[in-house]
């Protein structure tokens, strides 16, 4: 009984990297961690789960998870909660698992939180929250784009308590542990797979995955122009092990697709050096990149809040530095 658990996703021959993230920090918080991995995939992923800190594996096989999004998935979650009572359930803030979380949640009548960034406790977590103050409502705060905040909140009430953990936001450590696997025996009722999918389309992408990358070149609206996209591949290219992410405005501007962006409403990302190219360090984006080992930025404004983040800073024109550094890079 209690214990945290982790929703792991996995597919044949593959775990989810943020399933090993999210059990690295779950051993932190206390020594009974478990993970729950439902579909074609789930027992090969068992032996991975448990080196990285699951002494329980919960699995089942079956393909109707894969054929059923989400609510097939809640249900046996919620049966399998109702017989081990766990305080916690760590799900990664992806889209299938954020259905998941929302269905079990239902179910379950418990506490859920959203876009976590760290876990202080099994009942305690931190993110940060955007924040507008509406014109002519002084005092009268709502959610939107306007500014941001870093809150601590703690989870009361009934258990198991559900939290959605934003992607990188850990890093990932093996244990060397081994795993007990446990079958999963909860019987699907037909209301239960009311939605099928038809079809699953893998994005392939060129290169190292922005969230596996150990250097990332971030770019802003400092570019000033689509074309000089081109300028952070080519130091990416140059560097090497190196990936492209990009502010929200240059997603909204229609630059580049959404998959890009790094921030509070993007992606997560934690490399070695993070460098900022053209970005202003507002706190929606630099909640993006905390994790960050360095941070280089270069930017014509001085004054530029990314400066207080960034371990070297650089003020000019990233068109005619980031060229240049380019060019350095390939000569070495």
């Amino acid at each position: 009984m209690g214990g945290i658990w982790v929703y792991a996703a996995v597919r044949p021959g593959a775990v989810d990297p943020s399933a090993l993230e999210l059990l690295t920090k779950a051993r932190t918080l206390g020594p009974d961690v478990a993970a729950v991995a439902l579909g074609p995939g789930a027992a090969e992923a068992a032996g991975v789960l448990g080196e990285y800190g699951a002494t329980t594996v919960h699995v089942d096989d079956d393909p109707v998870y894969a054929e059923h999004p989400a609510e097939p998935a809640a249900f046996v979650l919620a049966e399998l909660a109702r017989r081990h009572e766990p305080e916690l359930v760590l799900f990664d803030s992806s889209y299938d698992s954020r259905d998941v979380a929302g269905r079990l949640q239902a179910l379950l009548g418990t506490a859920l939180v959203a876009n976590v960034d760290n876990l202080l406790a099994p009942d305690r977590v931190r993110l940060t929250v955007a924040l507008r103050v509406w014109p002519g409502r002084p005092g009268n705060l709502r959610g939107g784009i306007g500014g941001a905040k870093t809150v601590d909140v703690t989870m009361t009430g009934r258990t198991p308590r559900l939290v959605l953990v934003r992607r990188g936001a850990f890093a990932a450590e093996a244990a060397g542990s081994e795993a007990e696997v446990v079958s999963v025996h909860v019987e699907i009722p037909a209301q239960r797979r009311r939605a099928r999918r038809l079809e699953r389309h893998e994005e392939q992408g060129d290169g190292v995955r922005l969230e596996d990358a150990r250097v990332v070149v971030g770019g802003g609206r400092g570019l000033r122009d689509p074309a000089n996209l081109v300028l952070l591949e080519e130091l990416a290219g140059a560097i090497g092990n190196a990936a492209v992410g990009v502010t929200r405005p240059v997603v909204d501007s229609g630059w580049v697709p959404s998959t890009l962006q790094i921030g509070q409403t993007g992606k997560t990302v934690s490399p070695e050096v993070y460098i900022a190219v053209g970005i202003s360090g507002t706190p929606q984006h630099v909640v993006g990149v905390g994790g960050a080992g360095r941070v280089i930025a270069i930017n014509e404004d001085r004054d530029a809040p990314i400066f207080q983040l960034a371990d070297l800073g650089i003020v000019g024109d990233a068109l005619t530095i980031v060229p240049a550094v380019t060019e350095e890079l390939r000569g070495r």
